[in-house]
């Protein structure tokens, strides 16, 4: 599975968004970041207890910037983070191959914490975003890995009517998400998976909320240097990594194990 490759600018990005452009969108990469390949080497890290009556895989906090939810031990010696879009399947595949084994490894023994940030290679994951992160903050990790593991009926849905998806892109901003949503079936999606309808359309038609949750994802991936999707980063370096098989070795030679 090869990584989802970001291919234009976030300014063109942001021109995107205004318009609602289904079009590939990406972000400049910086330079002199550094990049952990096969992981720090240290001494195993001994096991941090969750607060009594409390698991830390039950455990999420909103991260100090505010754009994401951590879950697991928030002072955790190893943080992960991955940055990731909803229409890649490479991260998919990590979705379904890789949270299970780091939430029951390593997130419950208080070693590692785990937060998901938002990259954006088109306008349907700009989409799915604004819904993921339209209920409690606890739950989208969870709405992601819906989508992520019901990836090829997603894929149905936004393909099935691409001239209403263009309709859609020149309606008023207030209008567009909220139709996009309707006409992907997305809407209905998230409405079998908790998410009420009125509730999903009220934050499709948040553009301003849309708009600053793009602005601020954006930045965030460029000043990391994010080239495709899923990008990890460990401590703040990022890491030769794309799928699990690769990723676990990495936190095991950081010392979780």
């Amino acid at each position: 599975m090869t990584p989802a490759r970001l291919t234009t600018s976030t300014n063109r990005f942001r021109m995107a968004l205004a318009t609602a452009l289904a079009a590939p969108l990406a972000l400049a990469a910086c330079n002199g970041e550094e990049t952990i390949e096969g992981g720090t080497s240290g001494e195993p890290i001994a096991a941090i207890a969750a607060p009594e009556g409390t698991s830390w895989n039950e455990t999420f906090t909103l991260s100090e910037d505010g754009m994401g939810f951590i879950v697991g031990n928030p002072d955790a010696p190893l943080k992960l983070v991955e940055y990731a879009s909803h229409t890649c399947g490479a991260c998919a595949n990590f979705s379904v191959t890789g949270k299970q084994p780091l939430k029951d490894d390593y997130i419950a023994s208080g070693v590692v914490s785990f937060e998901q940030r938002e990259v954006f290679l088109n306008a349907n994951d700009v989409v799915i975003a604004a819904l993921t992160q339209c209920g409690p903050g606890e739950r989208m990790q969870a709405l992601s890995d819906e989508v992520w593991s019901n990836l090829p009926v997603v894929f149905q849905g936004i393909q099935s009517n691409p001239q209403a998806m263009q309709a859609a892109g020149q309606l008023d901003i207030s209008e567009r998400f909220v139709r996009m949503g309707e006409v992907t079936g997305l809407i209905d999606f998230f409405a079998a998976r908790g998410l009420s309808s009125d509730q999903a359309r009220a934050c499709l038609a948040d553009s301003d909320k849309i708009d600053a949750m793009v602005k601020a994802s954006s930045a965030k991936a460029e000043e990391v240097g994010v080239t495709g999707t899923p990008t990890f980063t460990l401590n703040g370096g990022k890491v030769e990594a794309i799928s699990w098989g690769q990723l676990e070795p990495i936190l095991q030679r950081a010392g979780a194990r």
